[in-house]
Formats: structure tokens, sequence, C-alpha cells
């Protein structure tokens, strides 16, 4: 067992998922991904995780983090990716 695993004995269900979802998110601001930009939103059983990342290993790893602090929850993923890629065309102005 992990110390992020730990969790206070005897909550409810409902408790018990808005600690993990809170600890999860204090886990991805102060962690090497320093992400601030995620939305964690409980919806019932399951969590929503929104907002935008700079490249997909960020979003693969902030989906692996989630599923292992929530296991046992539904995760579902809206997580957009930053387009950081050149344009392929010039703008068109007139």
């Amino acid at each position: 067992m992990t110390d992020h695993d730990v969790r206070p004995p005897g909550l409810p269900a409902a408790e018990n998922l808005d600690y993990r979802v809170a600890h999860l998110a204090d886990r991805l601001a102060s962690g090497p991904l320093g992400e601030l930009g995620v939305r964690l939103v409980p919806h019932g059983d399951a969590v929503l995780l929104t907002g935008t990342v700079p490249s997909t290993q960020c979003r693969d790893e902030i989906l692996g983090m989630a599923r292992e602090e929530l296991a046992g929850h539904p995760v579902h993923c809206d997580i957009l990716v930053a387009g950081t890629s050149s344009p392929d065309h010039g703008e068109d102005l007139t």
C-alpha cells in the first residue's frame, strides 16, 4: 500500500469518492505534471475528467492516475489535447 492509497476508514461511498477526487486533484497539481487545467467532476458514482492538456502523453498519464486513484469507480475522460503543430497552410485575410 502506498501513501496515496490511505483513506479515512468508515466514510460513506459518496464521501469516500469526494475524498479520493480531492486527493487526486492535489496529486495532479503538486506532482511532476503540475497540471492545474484538469477538472474532476463527480457524477453519482462516476467521475468526469475535463480540461485541456499539452500532449497525448500528459492526457494518458492523467487518465492512468485517475483510474488508479479512483479504482472501483467509472472514469470518463473528456480531456482535449491542445494543438501545437504548425499550420499546414497560410491564413487567408481577404
